[in-house]
């Protein structure tokens, strides 16, 4: 049997995708649209209560193109957690306008092979990448992940020392666009329909395509990498939400 890698879990993620429905939206008052702006504005404000708790984390963002209107990054301790802010937004009577089209449930992860460590000081790090504050780069890139089960580029028939040389190679690439990207793997296998989740966080877009281009000719994409889709978006502060949803 081909080993297994061990991977170190941190807090759980939801990625929430809704489109507005502008139609309905329009109808209401002008009295009224405020006072539902208000409401959702409250419901960023206990985001941001927690996050500076340091008990979890959000990033709120203008999602580009047809997919979806608004999209939201959720970071909590326990998979119940992120059932009990889908049921606070839901209960919101603005939530009547934000209709959900997708979303995608997965728990931070870093794997062991590029090694693993006991240092006190590596497991510090180690700490502070699985239970994050998500930062407030401009721009987001959200893509599921999956390696290939297909014939002879079959990733989970590779031994352990094949894999890991390829993946650290594959860093190599990602080392490159330190302080120009930040990088979120999170890992999806028996949460949802793909196997892994990509955020990406940058204040230029194009090195969303830049990174991506570059790692498919790397071999742990080239050959054993499927990505489904993207989508992305631009950071949505809480102090812009009223213009936002204006008319």
């Amino acid at each position: 049997m081909v080993e297994a890698v061990k991977t170190h879990d941190g807090w759980y993620c939801m990625h929430d995708f809704r489109k507005i429905d502008w139609a309905k939206w329009r109808t209401l008052t002008q009295e009224k649209r405020s006072h539902l702006i208000s409401d959702f504005i409250s419901f960023i404000d206990s985001l941001e209560k927690i996050a500076e708790e340091k008990t979890g984390s959000f990033y709120l963002f203008d999602v580009t193109g047809h997919k979806a209107d608004l999209g939201f990054m959720l970071l909590r301790p326990e998979l119940s957690d992120l059932n009990q802010i889908e049921s606070q937004f839901n209960k919101l009577e603005i939530a009547d306008y934000f209709i959900r089209v997708h979303s995608y449930i997965s728990v931070i992860e870093l794997s062991t092979y590029t090694g693993d460590s006991t240092d006190p000081k590596v497991m510090k790090h180690i700490q502070n990448r699985l239970y994050p504050q998500l930062p407030l780069n401009k721009y987001i890139c959200f893509y599921p992940m999956n390696k290939k089960r297909d014939g002879d580029d079959n990733w989970y028939r590779l031994p352990m020392n094949e894999r890991q040389q390829l993946m650290r190679d594959h860093g190599m690439i990602g080392r490159q666009y330190a302080g120009q990207i930040r990088q979120f793997i999170t890992g999806s296998i028996g949460l949802d329909d793909h196997e892994w989740g990509v955020t990406l966080f940058s204040n230029d877009a194009l090195q969303f395509k830049k990174i991506v281009y570059e790692m498919r000719f790397d071999e742990a994409s080239s050959r054993y990498g499927d990505f489904p889709y993207f989508m992305v978006g631009v950071h949505l502060k809480k102090e812009a939400v009223p213009a936002f949803l204006s008319l």
